[in-house]
C-alpha cells in the first residue's frame, strides 16, 4: 500500500505557522553555532549595567539624591528597545552577509511569515538577555524587576513594538539604498536615545525637542517608570496614547517595508545581495 501523506493547504493556517516556525528554527540553528554570537547577545548590556550601576554606587556615596532604581530601571528597559531593533535588524542582515536573501524571496515563505518569524526570534533574545540583566541588577545592586509593578508588561510591550518598528526601518534603508545603508540599521535607535528621556525627564529637553519627543512611545514609557518608581501609580491613560503610536508607527514601517521589498523585487536589488 501507498503510505499516506498528509499534507496542508499552501494558504492555510497550519501551512503559515510551519513556514515562520522554520524562519525561526534557522535563526536559532545559526546562532547556536556560533559561540561569540551567544556571548555577545548577553555581553554588552551587562556591561551597561555594570557601568551604571558602578555610577549608582558612586553617586550614594556622594549623597547625591538620585534613586538607583531609576538608573538601573533605565538601563533595563532601554535595553529592550535597544536589542528588539538591533535583533530584528541583524536577523535579516545575516540573510544578506550569508547572501541567502535572494533564496529566502524565491522560496514558498511570504513577506509576512518572514517578518514574523524574524521578529519572534527577536524576541525570545530580548527575553533572554533581559532575563540575564534582571538577574545580575538584583544580585548585584539589589533592584528587582518587580519594582515597576503592574506597569513592567505594556513598559515592555510598548518597547518592543517601537523597537521593532525602528528596526524594520533600518532594514527598509538597506533594501532601497543598499549595504552601505547598513548604519542606519544598526544606529537608528540611539537617535531616538537623547529625545526618549531615558536617564532624564524631557523637561530638561529644549522645547522643540520636547514636541518631538512627546510622539515617541519611548518617552511615555520611561515616564511612567520615573513615576512609578517614585511611588506613583501606573499612567494608565499616557501608557493609552503611547500604544495607539506604537501601533501606527508599526503598520506605517511594515508598509515601508513592503514598499521598499516591491522596489527591490521591480528593480532587480535583490539579486545584488545575492553576488
Amino acid at each position: 500500500m501507498t503510505p499516506l501523506t498528509v499534507t496542508h493547504s499552501p494558504l492555510g493556517l497550519p501551512a503559515r505557522v510551519t513556514r515562520i516556525g522554520g524562519v525561526v528554527r534557522r535563526d536559532f540553528a545559526a546562532l547556536r553555532r556560533s559561540p561569540i554570537r551567544m556571548f555577545e547577545i548577553v555581553f554588552w548590556p551587562t556591561i551597561e549595567l555594570l557601568v551604571w550601576g558602578f555610577v549608582t554606587v558612586f553617586l550614594q556615596s556622594q549623597q547625591v539624591p538620585f534613586v538607583v532604581a531609576f538608573l538601573i530601571g533605565a538601563v533595563l528597559l532601554w535595553q529592550v528597545l535597544q536589542k528588539a531593533s538591533n535583533e530584528i535588524s541583524i536577523a535579516f542582515l545575516e540573510d544578506i552577509w550569508s547572501r541567502n536573501l535572494l533564496n529566502v524571496q524565491v522560496s514558498p515563505l511570504s513577506t509576512v511569515e518572514y517578518v514574523i518569524g524574524l521578529i519572534l526570534f527577536s524576541f525570545g533574545k530580548v527575553v533572554f538577555a533581559i532575563a540575564v540583566m534582571a538577574g545580575l541588577a538584583l544580585a548585584f545592586y539589589g533592584f528587582g524587576v518587580t519594582s515597576f509593578g503592574a506597569g513592567l508588561v505594556p513598559f515592555m510591550a510598548l518597547l518592543l513594538v517601537m523597537g521593532w518598528s525602528l528596526g524594520l526601518v533600518g532594514i527598509s534603508a538597506v533594501l532601497r539604498f543598499g549595504e552601505n545603508a547598513q548604519v542606519i540599521a544598526w544606529s537608528l535607535v540611539f537617535v531616538v536615545q537623547p529625545l526618549a528621556g531615558i536617564f532624564y525627564p524631557v523637561d530638561v529637553l529644549p522645547e522643540p525637542l520636547q514636541a518631538v519627543a512627546a510622539f515617541l512611545p519611548a518617552t511615555h514609557v520611561f515616564t511612567g517608570m520615573r513615576t512609578v518608581l517614585d511611588g506613583g501609580a501606573v499612567p494608565w491613560g499616557e501608557l493609552a496614547w503611547a500604544a495607539v503610536l506604537a501601533a501606527g508607527y508599526l503598520a506605517a514601517t511594515l508598509g515601508v517595508f513592503a514598499w521598499t521589498l516591491r522596489y527591490a523585487r521591480s528593480h532587480g536589488k535583490l539579486s545584488r545581495f545575492g553576488e
